[in-house]
């Protein structure tokens, strides 16, 4: 499968003019219309764009970039919604319309429509560009997509999708429109909008009120996290931690930029080699390892061995 993005090309004239052949006006789940959404499948656009990439770090998404108007694109997105819907919401189909978004398509490179990517813990990999083969296609629905499953559980992304009636708008059908608390609703209005400093704020008043809310502590953990490092330059935090392998700011940094990227048994094992020949460092390392405990899901078995390690080192 074909995998030659080059980051940063405009959308400029990215639809081609073939594409005008191939336009229908029918609506989406009419006859000759593309596949409707619903079931495991959603539409995205820039208003709930980073509600679906929040979304990434509790289950799997699949990214589909297509022109909706396109027939050619139909097949494709007919066989990713029939494959994942049967997958019972290990995964869930985001799909893209890069002829009325195509910023979000710029964002992520790509030239053309349809595009595919798995979107795990926020990071997105690229899966295929162009239209597919019927090979292809079949290799991606009954290969591909359980691999990507498999390495959400690596990154400890193990949640399942909602499921979604098929009647509902694109904006209805992401879980942070209907399954957050009502408790939750600023915090995670907060989260959304890219304030996670104030979204761990707010999650921590709702502690405040209800210290039992252990979603709550996993948000407020997660926004923490992203607060300080979601914009960090990964090669610059990197040679950091490589040149000053004794400083501790250093090596959380770059713990925390294994977390974002799902690297979880790195972020630990970095941290816990580091307390054990820092031993009077133990406190602040102790202190984020305990952060981070919270975010996989509690019986995550890296979570276990580390706590074990860690208990082992305190006393």
């Amino acid at each position: 499968m074909a995998q030659d993005f080059k980051p940063g090309i405009s959308l400029a004239g990215a639809v081609d003019l073939e594409g005008l052949k191939h336009q229908t006006k029918a609506e989406p789940g009419q006859a000759g219309g593309a596949p409707a959404a619903g079931g495991y499948v959603i539409d995205v656009t820039e208003n709930n764009f980073q509600a679906m990439v929040e979304s990434s770090t509790t289950f799997p998404i699949v990214l589909l970039m297509w022109v909706e108007t396109d027939d050619r694109c139909f097949p494709m997105a007919r066989a990713l919604g029939d494959a994942i819907d049967g997958m019972n919401g290990q995964l869930q189909l985001a799909r893209v319309d890069v002829a009325k978004d195509p910023a979000i398509a710029q964002a992520f490179g790509v030239q053309g429509a349809p595009a595919l990517f798995a979107l795990i813990a926020g990071r997105p990999m690229p899966i295929l560009q162009g239209i597919p083969t019927d090979e292809e296609l079949q290799q991606i629905t009954t290969h591909v997509l359980p691999q990507l499953v498999q390495v959400a559980a690596q990154a400890g992304v193990t949640g399942t999708a909602p499921h979604i009636e098929p009647a509902a708008g694109a904006d209805d059908a992401l879980p942070a429109k209907t399954q957050v608390p009502p408790a939750h609703a600023e915090a995670h209005r907060l989260a959304q909008e890219g304030d996670y400093a104030g979204a761990a704020a707010a999650y921590e008043q709702v502690l405040e009120a209800d210290p039992s809310d252990e979603l709550a502590r996993r948000e407020r953990a997660k926004a923490l996290l992203l607060a300080r490092s979601a914009d960090a330059d990964v090669r610059a935090v990197r040679q950091a931690a490589a040149g000053a392998p004794d400083d501790l700011e250093a090596q959380l940094a770059v713990a925390d930029v294994d977390m974002i990227g799902g690297q979880i048994d790195d972020a630990f094992g970095r941290l816990l080699d580091f307390a054990a020949a820092h031993r009077d460092q133990m406190d602040p390392v102790r202190e984020r390892l305990l952060e981070y405990f919270l975010i996989p899901d509690a019986g995550d078995e890296r979570v276990s061995r580390a706590r074990r390690r860690l208990a082992t080192m305190m006393y």
